[in-house]
């Protein structure tokens, strides 16, 4: 159940076709829920408005699987981040429809009748194509909590004709998510250009110096452009769920 569905459970009740004892058993499965290995939020899906987000990495199939089963049952979809392809084949092969993107490693089960965009887009921009994978991550996920994708790849300030050409675009969003690796220039400069919030995202991409992101990431955080944010290294995740908030927020 999510905010809509809890509206119209409501509102039934409110208007006499459901009985207030039947709202309450219905209410009564939106707690937690104890598989022994895991304990699902399964209230997250009203207060926040989507459901508990599974990070496959480091469980096992198995118990990826239950988990996704069990959201699947209760909220008809699923989302899962940092899958490996035994997950994904695990997960597609037991229920049907589930969406594997294996460049940003996630498994998502739309709910039926898809998911209607709202909002201004969110651009999601990439320096490099080695910085693919976590930008990958980040429209699938912004995807899933409602907001209208796009995407700008491969515009490093390297060549920042590129970035530059794309001034259009840029202004036209509502949030944009900018990925880059190595220096970590890049938002600063699409900082300059936009009146919407920048969201920072380092990559571990770079040479040693880079440190695994931390160069990117000091650069981000030192950004002279205002209206720069920062996640940590490699978090398309916490990225996409920022700006898509952003974006959603108030639209019916």
């Amino acid at each position: 159940m999510n905010r809509s569905e809890l509206a119209r459970l409501l509102a039934d009740v409110a208007a006499g076709r459901v009985a207030p004892e039947d709202a309450l058993a219905g209410l009564a499965s939106l707690d937690s829920e104890h598989l022994g290995f895991a304990t699902i939020d399964h209230h997250r899906a009203v207060r926040q408005g989507h459901p508990e987000v599974v990070l496959c990495e480091h469980k096992s199939v198995e118990h990826v699987t239950a988990i996704c089963g069990r959201l699947l049952e209760r909220h008809g979809t699923f989302l899962g981040t940092r899958a490996t392809p035994a997950h994904a084949e695990a997960v597609t092969g037991a229920f049907p429809g589930t969406e594997w993107e294996p460049t940003g490693r996630t498994l998502w089960h739309p709910p039926e009748g898809g998911v209607t965009p709202r909002g201004a887009p969110v651009l999601i921009v990439t320096a490099g194509t080695s910085d693919l994978a976590v930008a990958s991550e980040a429209a699938v996920v912004a995807a899933a909590f409602g907001a209208h994708v796009e995407r700008l790849t491969d515009v490093g300030v390297a060549g920042l004709h590129r970035v530059l050409a794309a001034s259009d675009r840029l202004r036209r969003a509502g949030a944009v998510i900018v990925v880059a690796g190595m220096e970590g220039a890049l938002p600063s400069v699409v900082g300059g250009l936009v009146d919407c919030p920048v969201i920072a995202v380092p990559t571990s991409v770079g040479y040693g110096a880079s440190f695994g992101g931390l160069a990117a990431l000091l650069g981000m955080l030192n950004s002279c452009a205002a209206g720069v944010t920062v996640v940590n290294i490699d978090n398309g995740f916490g990225a996409a769920v920022a700006a898509a908030r952003i974006v959603t927020r108030g639209e019916p």
